[in-house]
């Protein structure tokens, strides 16, 4: 019988899975939780250099530059208004590909779309709920709603509170809270907006606040602000107002535009918990595979989780692609990616930027980041953004 996957999650990872399991010459159908057209949630995201090359691999890349704007040029600044440093986010390592920005219900339309073009089937409203496996080899995948579906392997794409995970290790501990609420906003109504293909950063006295501007005007904007773990019922009691009023609480003590460009936004904000997960135990057994947030969630701050979910996808065809059967594909996954990702979730860890600070950690602070701008990116960036996919080469 010809290998059949059934992926479970719809969003970057899944999706991007299954059209690099259809360039291997492996058939998948996506099973997605939520019902079809169910609004997506976050704001916007960066894909860098290194995500831009995976979908080129799989030839999916100009939709996704179609519905996004590009951007070359990070500036940080302090609490007071000083400006830290300018630095590109490029490299000669990006063959052009420099770094694309746009809102992440926009990244999981355009890929399912192209998906469903190419005649990847979805089925909607399908929530997992447990996984076996019959003698003869054959994962039958159970849903909420009653129904099954059967398959060669599994692949958990089914994000940070993935059930695939659990069920491959009931023991595995829960996602770590960063101990930050992520507030994400956009308008197209501030008086301060970035300069074109630019990201600014500013570094307050009690939040990291983010922001770009695209070229039809929108302001996109991210703060990082302190806060505990809500439970999932009090984080969507929380109303755009009451999330607003919290981000200009946490820069108004700023000389920053911060503040202000939150208070120009109108109900196009949402408020989510900061999770990472430094290191996830049990990837994979003989037939199923974790992939994206549900083997290596990342904090937002180095802007890499959509990247490293779209590389897991195809580095997984890869393996499935050259060896013998799902076990000795997934271990090869694992070996292939396990310290790379671990290493980007370490360094978005460190990136989180934890306030309030005193004013001589403010300062020691900033003159950190300044030296940091100061650096060639080649000296710290090409390991991450220069990672590139060979999908000639075979794995062995």
């Amino acid at each position: 019988m010809a290998p059949h996957a059934l992926i479970i999650g719809g969003g970057i990872a899944g999706t991007v899975t299954a059209m690099a399991l259809q360039r291997a010459g492996i058939a998948a159908t996506v099973h997605e939780a939520y019902p079809e057209g169910a609004a997506e949630t976050g704001s916007f995201l960066a894909l860098f250099a290194n995500g831009l090359a995976a979908l080129h691999t799989i030839g999916c890349h100009r939709p996704v530059e179609e519905a996004s704007s590009a951007a070359d040029t990070v500036e940080s600044f302090g609490d007071t208004g000083a400006r830290l440093g300018r630095q590109s986010l490029t490299g000669p390592w990006d063959e052009g590909l420099g770094v694309r920005t746009l809102p992440r219900a926009v990244l999981c339309r355009t890929l399912r779309a192209e998906a469903e073009r190419r005649g990847i089937p979805f089925r909607y409203g399908k929530r997992l709920a447990d996984a076996t496996v019959r003698p003869d080899g054959t994962v039958v995948a159970s849903f909420e709603d009653g129904t099954q579906a059967e398959g060669s392997l599994l692949v958990g794409a089914d994000g940070i509170h993935s059930r695939t995970r659990v069920l491959l290790d009931p023991t595995a501990p829960p996602p770590r809270h960063t101990g930050q609420l992520t507030v994400c906003g956009a308008t197209r109504h501030t008086a301060h907006q970035a300069p074109p293909r630019t990201y600014r950063m500013y570094y307050g006295r009690r939040a990291f606040f983010g922001c770009t501007t695209t070229p039809d005007g929108i302001t996109y904007w991210f703060a990082n602000i302190p806060g505990t773990d809500l439970p999932k019922d009090a984080l969507a009691a929380v109303n755009p107002a009451q999330w607003r009023r919290r981000v200009i609480e946490a820069f108004a003590e700023d000389a920053t535009p911060a503040a202000a460009i939150a208070a120009a936004t109108g109900d196009d904000i949402v408020g989510l918990n900061g999770y990472d997960m430094p290191t996830t135990r049990v990837w994979h057994d003989g037939h199923t595979v974790l992939v994206g947030d549900a083997a290596h969630a990342t904090a937002p701050n180095a802007a890499q989780g959509a990247s490293m979910a779209i590389e897991d996808g195809v580095a997984l065809a890869r393996c499935l692609r050259d060896l013998p059967g799902p076990g000795p594909a997934f271990e090869a996954f694992e070996r292939l990616r396990r310290e790379r990702v671990e290493r980007v979730v370490a360094l978005s860890a460190a990136m989180a930027g934890r306030a309030p600070l005193g004013p001589e950690q403010r300062r020691a602070r900033d003159a950190e980041v300044a030296r940091r701008m100061a650096q060639d990116p080649r000296e710290g960036t090409e390991w991450l953004t220069g990672y590139r996919i060979d999908w000639a080469a075979p794995v062995h």
